[in-house]
């Protein structure tokens, strides 16, 4: 029927055959080949990502200043230019990135959910000072103080308001993983300095919410077009809370019963996506969508999973967003003006650097502590360019101004590992008279100084006795019904699989004082050992065992102690034996410790004797529930 149908319409149509032949294609199962340029500039992308990335890794350069300059190079500006006297590399430089945005815009979304995602309860708390007083003082007063010199400068209202905003907001990408990488992060420079930059981080919100009101506002005020657009964005966001509040941990408890990787990353990546959407739906930004959607999941038992999952597709998004900037980055304003551009960038560096150590002065910060502080915030970050972007999209900056301010930007981002290096010579040394300077010494992510891998009973009473102990610790467990019920208890727990090490290290493994590993199948044990001790070479590690075979096995494996379940068990029937006997207490338990250092000694002795590690065939009970 739907052949004839069709046929009908070919024969009465002024287009004749060739209409009737395009008309039937689609069932006959024949379609217009793909032009290959279509698909050109993703692949030049992906080809980038493939050959760029490793070599960044090498070189250790941040592949966030890698992929601007990769943008800009193989971007209109760059081979792009020269295809016009070289024909041939049009095929290996971007054209107008049209094909990009939307991924690109997918990459913004996939950073904020991150930010969300990292910004949890506890670290804001253990911060609340910094945050909400330095941090809050700098976003605000860098603000303003950018917005008016911008203004003085002859901007318009809207577009100094907007670079204010934008230049407010230092970049989280580069900052930390600069001072951590010169061992500063948790010095009172490096707290201080990850104080504001979580104020920042949550002044988004309200700055993307914000260009959305102003853009209403350029375009003419009417209530009607002000409180209009603004109820059904906060019906939006209300929708999107409400949603992830009531369904969210169900979708994800249900995707980690059916223990399918696969499963779980889609439903993150429907997280992300129906959050960026709903919040497009109500006339926000996208960006926005995902920033909430992170804050819902921040306090879930499956964060730290989350994060693993979605890893791969936020670092190609990411580095995709940042392509795309700086191919867009107008390089010709640089070349033919450059004065505007640069002395706008040394503005920005002055007055966020004079703003910063100012505050920090005033918040009981030494000089030292101040200083350095505020060099590697006196730059526009990343959330700069999504804003200037955003702002020139709506309307509310005339594009010349913005690709001026783009360009000031991204060249700031070139400068922030300098200015982090700069800043830590003063940090080195600090004033034997500087005043103390109230920081708490606990303002990383608040994870346990102890891992519990494995929570079923044994891991449970290794929990309550480190809590007896004062000792703070975070549990892993596979099992979604166990992890529930112990978050309802309050346990800070988190599922996932402990034999990935890049799931170990979103759960605080790299600053662990000890691991403890209390699964009972000993495969899942070996799997979680070798993890860990892959990523930390020096860490305390305790496992348990199956029997005497499985500790050789595990002290091959280079845990620090392994505690087989039958010695044990067999060494406190012993011991209640000999005191039941009227044997001396003190003696027994003497005793007791002596034969098991005996059992540990023969253990480390056979592991050092052997040479590789033999694959440990899982027992008859290897099978059963690994937290058990």
């Amino acid at each position: 029927m739907a052949a004839r149908t069709s046929r009908r319409c070919c024969s009465s149509s002024a287009g004749g055959w060739e209409s009737c032949k395009g008309a039937d294609a689609p069932l006959r199962g024949e379609g217009r080949p793909a032009a290959p340029h279509a698909y050109k500039d993703l692949l030049i992308f992906l080809a980038l990502a493939g050959i760029l990335a490793p070599i960044l890794r090498r070189l250790k350069v941040s592949p966030i200043l890698g992929f601007l300059i990769a943008g800009a190079a193989f971007g209109p500006q760059g081979l792009g230019r020269a295809a016009a006297i070289f024909p041939p590399l049009r095929w290996v430089s971007f054209g107008a990135t049209g094909e990009l945005e939307p991924l690109a815009e997918l990459g913004v979304v996939f950073l904020l959910f991150v930010v969300g995602l990292e910004l949890s309860w506890n670290r804001i708390w253990a911060l609340r000072r910094l945050v909400f007083g330095l941090g809050a003082a700098q976003v605000i007063v860098c603000a303003l103080a950018v917005g008016a010199a911008a203004a003085w400068a002859g901007a318009p209202s809207a577009g100094a308001a907007v670079i204010g905003a934008a230049a407010a907001l230092s970049s989280t990408a580069l900052v930390v993983p600069a001072l951590a990488e010169r061992k500063r992060l948790a010095s009172a420079a490096g707290r201080a300095a990850l104080a504001v930059l979580i104020a920042q981080d949550l002044a988004v919100a309200p700055i993307l919410v914000s260009l959305g009101l102003l853009a209403n506002l350029h375009r003419g005020f009417s209530w009607a077009g002000a409180l209009g657009p603004l109820a059904i964005g906060a019906a939006a966001l209300l929708a999107i809370v409400a949603a992830g509040r009531l369904l969210a941990r169900p979708l994800f408890h249900s995707a980690a019963l059916a223990k399918s990787g696969e499963i779980f990353a889609a439903a993150s990546l429907l997280i992300v996506a129906g959050s960026a959407a709903a919040a497009a739906a109500g006339g926000l930004s996208m960006a926005l969508g995902g920033l909430v959607a992170g804050l819902l999941l921040a306090e879930t038992e499956f964060r730290r999973e989350v994060e693993v999952v979605i890893e791969p597709f936020r670092g190609l998004l990411i580095a995709l967003f940042f392509v795309s900037t700086g191919a867009q980055l107008d390089i010709d304003r640089l070349v033919a003006g450059p004065l505007p551009i640069l002395a706008g960038l040394a503005a920005v560096v002055v007055i966020k650097a004079g703003a910063t150590f100012g505050l920090g002065r005033l918040f009981g910060l030494s000089r030292s502590t101040a200083a350095e502080t505020a060099l590697p915030l006196a730059t526009a970050g990343e959330f700069a360019l999504v804003v200037l972007a955003q702002a020139r999209m709506s309307g509310l900056i005339a594009p010349a101004l913005a690709d001026q301010a783009l360009v000031a930007a991204g060249l700031g981002l070139f400068l922030t590992p300098e200015l982090t290096a700069l800043g830590a010579r003063p940090g080195r040394r600090p004033s034997a008279a500087s005043p103390p300077e109230a920081i708490p010494s606990d303002s990383g992510p608040a994870e346990g100084r102890v891992i519990v891998v494995g929570y079923g009973r044994v891991g449970q009473l290794v929990g309550d006795m480190l809590a007896r102990h004062r000792i703070d610790y975070t549990a892993i467990d596979a099992d979604p019904r166990l992890v529930a019920r112990q978050r309802k208890v309050g346990v800070r727990i988190y599922f996932g699989d402990a034999a990935r090490p890049a799931f170990l290290e979103a759960c605080g493994a790299a600053g662990a004082r000890a691991v403890v590993v209390t699964m009972d199948a000993p495969a899942k044990v070996d799997e979680a050992a070798r993890a860990i001790r892959a990523l930390r070479p020096d860490v305390t590690l305790i496992a348990r065992a199956r029997d005497a075979r499985h500790a050789e096995a595990l002290y091959r494996l280079g845990v620090t102690d392994a505690v087989p379940e039958a010695i044990e068990a067999s060494l406190q029937l012993a011991e209640n034996t000999l005191i039941d006997l009227g044997v001396p207490m003190g003696l027994v338990i003497a005793s007791i410790h002596e034969k098991r250092d005996e059992f540990r000694e023969r253990f480390s002795r056979s592991a050092r004797r052997d040479a590789p590690v033999r694959a440990l065939k899982p027992g008859p009970g290897a099978a059963r529930d690994e937290s058990r």
